[in-house]
C-alpha cells in the first residue's frame, strides 16, 4: 500500500522551485531563450497540490500546470 498524498514529500514544496521547472518546460517545447521568458503569475491548488505558472513570451503566453508531489509537468496551455 503507497502513501497518500497528503503524507508523501512534496518535490516542487516552493513557487521558487516550480517557476525553474515551467521554464524548462517551455524552453524545451517552444525552443526559446530562457532570459526571454516572464513569469506572470504563480499560483498552487492546496486540494489539487498542483501548481499553475503563468508565463509570457515573445507574442504568447502559457499557463504550465505541474504536479508538485512528483515534480512533472502535466499540461501546458497557451493562452
Amino acid at each position: 500500500m503507497s502513501p497518500g498524498i497528503g503524507l508523501m514529500k512534496r518535490r516542487l514544496p516552493t513557487e521558487k522551485e516550480a517557476i525553474p521547472v515551467a521554464v524548462s518546460g517551455i524552453v524545451q517545447r517552444y525552443n526559446v531563450n530562457a532570459a526571454g521568458i516572464k513569469t506572470l503569475e504563480t499560483k498552487y491548488d492546496d486540494d489539487g497540490g498542483d501548481w499553475y505558472v503563468a508565463l509570457g513570451f515573445e507574442e504568447k503566453k502559457v499557463i504550465v500546470k505541474m504536479d508538485s508531489v512528483q515534480g512533472t509537468i502535466t499540461e501546458i496551455t497557451e493562452i
